[in-house]
């Protein structure tokens, strides 16, 4: 081969090299596009599960709360509904320990005519007091206009 005909091929594999360069450089950047795209694709599934998973896992954790808040109430309400309990049977016996101590007073009235008539009986204890009194009401009569 003579220096021209070396110089041509060393021209046309300078040449071939530079395509298959290119070549190699744009398939390069061709799989470097396609896999960003499909580890962005697989991020956005892995987030879509990630945010599914944290609605579920919020969900029951509200649910539980809820169920859990209701349990305690219905315990304090429960509790405050014995302790009710406890305070009005507290205060029956007070009362009727009261009323043997102290005594009770039970009566009724009437108004006939132009008179007030009073019946009282007052216990205390074993001992027992009837009062019977009869009241004239100061009311004038038709007459009297």
């Amino acid at each position: 081969m003579g220096r021209p005909e070396a110089a041509a091929v060393a021209i046309q594999a300078w040449w071939r090299g530079t395509l298959v360069r290119r070549t190699l450089l744009l398939a390069a950047l061709s799989a470097c596009v396609i896999q960003r795209w499909w580890r962005r694709a697989q991020a956005g599934r892995l987030a879509a599960r990630r945010w599914a998973a944290l609605r579920e896992h919020t969900l029951r954790e509200g649910a539980a709360v809820r169920l859990q808040a209701w349990v305690r109430m219905w315990r304090v309400r429960l509790r405050y509904s014995r302790l009710l309990h406890a305070a009005r049977i507290i205060q029956l016996y007070w009362r009727w320990h009261n009323c043997q101590t102290r005594g009770v007073i039970q009566g009724n009235y009437d108004i006939k005519e132009n008179q007030l008539n009073l019946h009282l009986e007052i216990s205390l204890g074993s001992q027992v007091c009837k009062i019977h009194q009869s009241t004239p009401l100061p009311i004038k009569q038709t007459q009297d206009l």
